[in-house]
């Protein structure tokens, strides 16, 4: 930190709270937990995880992708003190891949499947959004909708329908270019909005305020009330196999999007030298550890809030640091005012962020790009509704590898034709599963042909391939083709 960028820091810190503290509330909102808990998290992960991290502009707290994987986990699990557990295990899990210098893997994940996973996150976080918007007090799901029982709030449809424009207008170019307001974040303009409603709206219709669900943060009088608020994770639970379930998914989605994060910020906004993904996995991994002993949410490196920070100008870490003190402060003493915020404002904050995450626009490009990329990227989003997040990567990857082998063994090899003569041409080397694409190209060859053999590319063939071009050039003969550049070693 140097004090002389205090000038810089100072404002964006403050912008960077403004984002985080409506997407802070709605995140812990959205999995089924009181706001004040998703305070907690932004601040571990603003004053923890930025000490720790390497970066100096990633901004760390609850992140709106997890959503729906704590939802599940905690209906999975039972309860929150067992997740807490899965959280802290979680951790130490993301301490050790930065130990073992697991961060420099991420290549390995196909980009296919990364934004599948992505994609699927905003489905399900709108999925899970739109009961909220519509004016259910509590979690509720898409099914509910449906049934006789669910009550629909004209107010709750209202705020959320406003809020949703504000989002959207916020981004529209004439906005943009109005400099006053491009430094306040649309997010907030669209809790505000919910809020004067919640404040005005009973003088206009007094049923207006009394049908539109608030937050509910406490109030805290001393430090033993604060204490007494913070849920503490369930030891015993560690007999319960689903723990270690979800702490690897926790553990391997929380790294992803971290490092994901952090790869998209070097971009933005690069440093030299580059901040290390090992050094900042360990920091995440300590974070997480204490966000579940103190019974926050898990913690990742947060790119909306991160480009944020850095289109607002900060230099150092100070500004992330900031963005953490002003969400103690507002946690302690400003709870009555946070409490007229609508859960219709932040259901909009979140259905916003969700349509990013899953725009059609994603969708197009990747049916434009072909079938190797697009089926692995629905076998991901598919995998990830339907069961799970987990096993939704697993099947996208495992998709994506069918595709590239099926794509290496179509082209490994290739029979080329000029007049009576024929080009058959080594891409790379060959194994036996290359036999059967050999054997279909060697009876394309009539006869009365010459054959010419490009090998110059392979330098291994193994044995089983040289035993199907021995098999053919002993009958070469028989049908009158003659072999050029034939392989010396099955001649």
């Amino acid at each position: 930190m140097n004090l002389r960028t205090l000038r810089q820091d100072l404002p964006a810190g403050l912008v960077v709270f403004l984002v985080a503290l409506p997407l802070c509330l709605g995140i812990a909102q959205a999995s089924g937990l009181p706001p004040f808990v998703g305070l907690l998290t932004g601040v571990i992960g603003g004053l923890i995880v930025t000490s720790l991290s390497p970066s100096r502009f990633a901004v760390s707290g609850p992140a709106a992708g997890l959503v729906t994987i704590v939802v599940a986990a905690i209906e999975t699990l039972g309860s929150f003190s067992a997740f807490l557990l899965a959280l802290i295990l979680a951790g130490i899990l993301q301490f050790l891949f930065g130990v073992v210098r697991a961060g420099r893997f991420i290549s390995l994940v196909p980009g296919s499947v990364i934004k599948g996973m992505l994609a699927a996150i905003g489905i399900l976080l709108i999925m899970q959004q739109i009961p909220v918007a519509l004016g259910a007090a509590e979690e509720s799901s898409l099914a509910a909708l449906f049934s006789g029982d669910f009550i629909f709030s004209s107010s709750a449809i209202a705020v959320a329908a406003t809020g949703l424009l504000i989002l959207w207008v916020w981004t529209t170019p004439r906005v943009k270019q109005i400099k006053g307001l491009s430094w306040v974040p649309g997010p907030l303009i669209a809790v505000l909005a919910g809020c004067m409603a919640t404040v005005f709206g009973g003088g206009i219709h007094p049923e207006f305020v009394s049908s539109l669900p608030r937050i509910t943060l406490p109030e805290f009088d001393s430090l033993g009330q604060l204490t007494s608020e913070l849920e503490r994770p369930d030891w015993q639970a560690w007999r319960n196999p689903s723990v270690y379930v979800v702490a690897v998914t926790l553990a391997l989605v929380a790294s992803l999007e971290t490092l994901l994060s952090q790869e998209a910020l070097n971009k933005l906004r690069p440093q030299n030298p580059s901040p290390s993904p090992d050094k900042e996995m360990r920091a995440q991994g300590v974070g997480n550890m204490l966000s579940g002993f103190f019974g926050g949410l898990p913690i990742t490196a947060v790119i909306v809030r991160s480009s944020v920070n850095v289109n607002a100008g900060a230099q150092s870490k100070l500004s992330i640091l900031l963005h953490g003190a002003l969400l103690v402060v507002c946690g302690l003493y400003f709870s009555g005012l946070l409490n007229a915020i609508p859960l219709a404002s932040l259901a909009a904050v979140l259905l916003y962020t969700g349509y990013k995450l899953a725009t059609p626009r994603l969708f197009i490009e990747q049916f434009r790009m072909g079938s190797q990329q697009f089926v692995p990227f629905m076998a991901t989003i598919i995998g990830i509704i339907v069961f799970g997040m987990l096993a939704g990567i697993g099947l996208g990857i495992a998709t994506q590898i069918l595709f590239s082998v099926y794509k290496s063994h179509r082209n490994a090899l290739q029979l080329t034709r000029y007049e009576d003569h024929y080009v058959l041409r080594f891409q790379q080397n060959l194994t036996f599963m290359h036999n059967p694409r050999l054997q279909n190209l060697l009876a394309e060859i009539p006869e009365n042909s010459v054959v010419i053999v490009d090998h110059d590319n392979a330098e291994y063939i193994d044995p089983d391939v040289k035993a199907v071009l021995k098999d053919f050039s002993e009958n070469a003969d028989d049908r009158g083709i003659k072999l050029s550049q034939w392989p010396v070693a099955v001649k």
